[in-house]
């Protein structure tokens, strides 16, 4: 299972960022960086937010140990807008969207 240290670490090597750089970007000390990366120290729901905005994932994904995979803030931006379509708009919506689901399914299906 992924920690919150496990996935501050990949997602500041992903970015190729240093933990100064981490910690510039998000206003704290670099010495934080590092103890949050050790376990040393968790890190307040404020820098959670923070390190979560400027990796571009939910907060969920950075604190939940079981999420086996993140949503960007786009996808949660859009479904938040898929929400407040009226039913009919849904329905043809996830209707376009099974299909191209299906397709996909079946052409991973044959390669």
């Amino acid at each position: 299972m992924v920690k919150i240290e496990d996935r501050i670490v990949q997602l500041r090597k992903q970015k190729g960022w240093s933990q100064t750089e981490l910690a510039k970007n998000i206003e704290a000390s670099r010495e934080a960086i590092g103890k949050y990366e050790r376990n040393e120290a968790v890190p307040s729901v404020e820098t959670a937010k923070k390190i979560a905005d400027i990796f571009n994932v939910t907060l969920d994904y950075l604190v939940d140990e079981t999420a086996a995979s993140s949503f960007d803030k786009q996808t949660v931006n859009r479904i938040k807008s898929i929400e407040q379509l009226n039913d009919a708009d849904k329905s043809h919506l996830f209707a376009v969207l099974d299909a191209f689901l299906r397709d996909v399914k079946t052409k991973q299906a044959y390669l």
